[in-house]
């Protein structure tokens, strides 16, 4: 498995030190989870400075919600919700900044003012993504979604979905190799919850090796999702212990990086996991 992640102007993420979490800064008025939402952007710094002091090893922006059923946001105002923030961020914190989106544009942008990696929950659906991933030598993440976030919850179906999803990321990497990004800057996410009901998400979950045995790091985003509410009857202002099983889950079954909205208690629980593993070996 990689143990460093490459990124831009020679930054270099340890992968090997523990776990690695990633703390969600939402530049939205509708993402699923309110108390992620920020909309001014000198308040979105501060969010993710709070995260940074919590433990966050990557701050992870963005400006489109794509929970089931949101409607796409154009890359124009993506980036006038986005780099002002970065910006701000960017003169008080040398920390790593993923940026959350689709479009390459965006990504460029925003690799431009300083980010680190582009996590692209459509896996390289705008091809363009993964040459402007290469020219900057970014991180990049390469996420599953069957469908659009619009759409992707009516019916989603596989014949197998563990091994759908790790033959479409397979090819989404062949792809961002081809266009001359470094195996060392590439990520892989399962995509939970994007087109994917609840015996999916498991499927997924308890099969994650088939994604770990790549070699390559697995980010996986479970945090306050659908899927937990499903699975423990709570709202989802209450799913804070049901993330953190889900999340220490995937930690066991050798996921790398957690993108959460509640950083200190995950990391928290994660590190007791962690330790618990490492006296095994």
């Amino acid at each position: 498995m990689t143990k460093h992640l490459l990124l831009p102007a020679g930054r270099v993420l340890d992968l090997d030190s523990g776990p690695c979490v990633m703390g969600i800064v939402n530049l939205t008025h509708d993402s699923f989870y309110e108390g992620s939402r920020v909309t001014d952007p000198g308040a979105a710094a501060d969010k993710a400075l709070e995260l940074q002091s919590q433990g966050a090893a990557i701050l992870d922006f963005g400006a489109e919600s794509t929970k089931p059923g949101s409607v796409a946001v154009d890359p124009t105002e993506e980036m006038r919700r986005l780099i002002p923030a970065l910006r701000i961020f960017r003169r008080q914190s040398e920390g790593f900044v993923s940026i959350d989106t689709r479009h390459a544009s965006v990504a460029e942008a925003c690799l431009a003012e300083g980010a680190d990696m582009v996590n692209d929950i459509s896996g390289l659906g705008d091809e363009k993504m993964a040459w402007v991933a290469a020219k900057y030598g970014a991180g990049l993440v390469l996420m599953h979604m069957q469908g659009q976030p619009s759409t992707m919850q009516q019916s989603p179906h596989y014949e197998d979905c563990a091994a759908e999803v790790r033959e479409f990321l397979m090819q989404r990497l062949a792809f961002a190799l081809d266009q001359g990004v470094d195996p060392k800057s590439l990520v892989l996410d399962p995509g939970i919850g994007f087109g994917k009901t609840l015996s999916h998400n498991i499927d997924l979950l308890s099969r994650l090796h088939l994604l770990t045995e790549t070699g390559y790091p697995v980010l996986v985003g479970l945090s306050r999702k659908r899927f937990i509410g499903e699975l423990t009857g709570r709202a989802v202002q209450d799913r804070l212990a049901g993330s953190l099983g889900a999340a220490c889950a995937a930690y066991a079954k050798g996921a790398t990086i957690f993108r959460v909205h509640d950083v200190a208690p995950t990391l928290e629980a994660l590190m007791v996991v962690a330790a618990v593993l490492k006296e095994e070996q």
